[in-house]
């Protein structure tokens, strides 16, 4: 291996307990694949855009990286990525190149087809970001091949928490799990998505992905919470009940949501401590194929 007396360097390092060592994220080399019946190509999305509203604000980059993995949730390498830029219709916001480093002149006169995302994205059987309520909203207005395609949450769909990593930035959690890598650009933050999906849970012992793909394949229910008393909001919000405001067709409330295993003991907290009442709740269930989408 070309690296292979720095590795050894950087064991003998972390072995003394009183170092950690780094190591920049790469393209994952692919393992030979099992049977295409016990294997499975995702596809780790990652989207900067002119703003946080996909109504009014645009793409300027849209990156892409495949990766092949196990049913069990194993990855077993990656593919080539997708990254193009793409000129908006008005100039890039100042803060906006402060985050990215994307300017104008970059995507002077660039664009990007729908057919050539299409094109990529169909070999897919599950599409990952992190922090997919954002990325899926403009993906799918981008391409409506992406509402056909179930997606997961390497945010929301691990437990990072419990298994005893603080924050959910992509960045942070990946420095804790051992990496770093040059953050903000859409491959580079795919890559390094990949590789932290890698990583074996500290408690469990499993792969991230395996954790992931346990909880995106289990319904959720959305539960509504409608004209909840205005003096107990703080009390949802701190249950992790986000406001809706009704501008997207749905109720004007607070909502939830929770795992089928949580649902009745969720009803059960909103009768007893918010309502104080027998009350009929809107309930729906949602699964990969919807959530995080503006069908959700």
């Amino acid at each position: 291996m070309k690296h292979a007396p720095l590795e050894a360097q950087a064991r003998t390092l972390e072995a003394t307990g009183a170092y950690r060592v780094l190591r920049r994220i790469a393209p994952l080399p692919l393992e030979t694949q099992g049977p295409r019946d016990h294997t499975r190509i995702g596809l780790f999305l990652d989207l900067e855009t002119t703003g946080l509203d996909p109504a009014c604000h645009e793409i300027i980059e849209f990156g892409m990286v495949p990766f092949v993995y196990t049913l069990d949730g194993r990855i077993l390498g990656t593919l080539p990525a997708f990254n193009r830029l793409r000129e908006p219709s008005h100039p890039i916001p100042p803060e906006i190149t402060a985050l990215t480093g994307i300017t104008q002149e970059m995507v002077a006169g660039k664009t990007i087809a729908p057919e050539e995302v299409a094109q990529f994205a169909t070999q897919a059987a599950l599409i990952v970001a992190h922090n997919a309520r954002f990325d899926r909203l403009f993906a799918e207005r981008f391409w409506e091949g992406f509402s056909t395609v179930p997606w997961a949450c390497s945010m929301e769909d691990v437990p990072w928490q419990a298994e005893g990593f603080e924050g959910r930035s992509l960045g942070y959690l990946v420095m804790q799990a051992g990496w770093f890598f040059d953050g903000h650009r859409a491959a580079d933050d795919c890559l390094a998505g990949v590789t932290l999906l890698t990583t074996r849970l500290p408690k469990t012992q499993t792969p991230a992905l395996s954790a992931l793909l346990q909880e995106a394949r289990q319904p959720r229910w959305q539960i509504w919470a409608e004209n909840a008393p205005f003096d107990l909001k703080e009390k949802l919000k701190a249950r992790g009940y986000r406001w809706n405001d009704g501008t997207d067709g749905r109720p004007k409330a607070w909502f939830t949501e929770v795992p089928q295993a949580q649902k009745e003991d969720e009803l059960h907290f909103l009768k007893t401590e918010i309502y104080l009442r027998e009350v009929a709740l809107l309930t729906r269930e949602i699964t990969a194929w919807d959530r995080f989408s503006h069908r959700a």
